[in-house]
C-alpha cells in the first residue's frame, strides 16, 4: 500500500522516500563548522539510514494512509534531533520557512505582455486577477499536456520554481512561466536523448536492428520536443 502524502495547497501525491533522503541531505548544508568534519559520503550515509528509519516509521508504525507534509518535516526533524543533529533540525525548519515566505509572495496573473504600455496596464489592474503560486498546478498542466511522466512533470516544476523564487519577482505572468517551463522541459528530454544516444554508440556493431529500435524508443510518458503544445498554467 502506498503513503498518500498531503501538501500544503490541499493536493495529494504518494509518498517518495527519495524526497526524505534529499531533505535530510540538504538540512546538512551548513557551514563546516556547524556540521563539523563530515564528509560528503558520510553525510550521504547518514542521510540514507535516516531517511530509511523515515520510511520504516511511517510504513510500519504511523497507522493511517494519509500524512501531511508537514507532519512528515517535524518526523525528520524530529529524527534528526534525537541523533544529535540539532543545527540540522534547525536548519531544515528555518529553510522550510523561508520557502513557504517566499512562495506566498509570488502572485501568478494571465498576461501577455509585448510592449511597455502592456507591463503598465497589467501592472494597474493587477490587484483583480493575480493567483496564488501553486506548483501543484504546473505539475498537473505538464502531465496533461505534454505527457510527462509524474515524477519528471515533479522535476521539470521544481526547477522551474527555484528559478521563479531566486528571482525576487512577485509577480510573474502565466507567459513566463510558460516560457521556463518549456526551456526546463526540453532541457530535460535533451538530457534524456543524450543518454539514449550514448547507449547506442555503446552498442556493438553486430548488434541487431531490432535492438537498436529499442534503444532509440523515446523514454515511456515522455513525448518528442517538436511536438510540445504550449502548457497552460493559469
Amino acid at each position: 500500500m502506498q503513503l498518500i502524502v498531503v501538501k500544503a495547497d490541499g493536493s495529494e501525491e504518494g509518498y517518495l522516500h527519495t524526497k526524505v533522503f534529499a531533505a535530510i541531505v540538504n538540512a546538512f548544508g551548513l557551514p563546516v563548522d556547524v556540521v563539523g568534519c563530515l564528509t560528503a559520503d558520510e553525510i550521504s550515509s547518514i542521510a540514507s539510514q535516516l531517511s530509511d528509519a523515515v520510511t520504516f516509521y511511517l510504513y510500519e508504525k504511523f497507522g493511517r494512509d494519509k500524512i501531511s507534509s508537514c507532519e512528515i518535516l517535524s518526523i525528520i526533524q524530529a529524527v534528526l534531533s534525537s541523533t544529535g543533529f540539532d543545527d540540522a533540525a534547525a536548519n531544515l525548519a528555518e529553510h522550510h520557512c523561508r520557502r513557504n515566505i517566499l512562495r506566498s509572495r509570488v502572485e501568478v496573473f494571465k498576461s501577455d505582455i509585448e510592449l511597455i504600455s502592456d507591463a503598465v496596464r497589467t501592472r494597474q489592474n493587477i490587484k483583480h486577477q493575480p493567483h496564488a503560486w501553486n506548483k501543484s498546478r504546473i505539475i498537473n498542466d505538464i502531465v496533461s499536456e505534454y505527457n510527462f511522466d509524474i515524477n519528471s512533470a515533479r522535476t521539470v516544476a521544481s526547477m522551474v520554481e527555484e528559478k521563479i523564487l531566486a528571482s525576487g519577482l512577485r509577480h510573474i505572468p502565466s507567459v513566463f512561466i510558460r516560457f521556463l517551463v518549456l526551456m526546463q522541459a526540453q532541457a530535460m528530454l535533451s538530457a534524456q536523448q543524450c543518454q539514449v544516444d550514448e547507449k547506442i554508440v555503446s552498442v556493438p556493431l553486430n548488434t541487431n536492428a531490432s535492438t537498436d529500435g529499442r534503444l532509440r524508443q523515446p523514454q515511456k510518458g515522455i513525448c518528442p520536443v517538436d511536438v510540445l503544445p504550449a502548457v497552460g498554467v493559469v
